[in-house]
């Protein structure tokens, strides 16, 4: 059985998808991506060296998928993630 101290970003490892949360996700959510623990370890570190940003692993794992190319943006498209630190706050 795997722990979640076992996963990168334990705060995104539900025991359950709450009753509110999925009608919304079923409703907003286009698709959903992938990204591996190492990958997602990897951003924070990535947001650390080039920008000085403090994040959480959960909280760096949308710029993982941007970093692991698991999501290419069209050359017309604008992106923003949300980066997020447990103890740092949001920036």
């Amino acid at each position: 059985m795997l722990r979640l101290a076992e996963i990168a970003a334990d705060s995104l490892a539900p025991r359950r998808v709450g009753e509110l949360m999925f009608p919304l996700a079923q409703k907003f959510v286009e698709r959903v991506l992938l990204v591996s623990d190492d990958e997602i370890k990897e951003a924070p570190q990535a947001l650390w060296k080039e920008m000085r940003i403090a994040a959480e692993p959960g909280g760096a794992a949308a710029f993982a998928a941007l970093l692991a190319r698991k999501y290419q943006p069209v050359s017309t498209e604008k992106v923003g993630v949300v980066i997020c630190g447990g103890e740092y706050g949001c920036g």
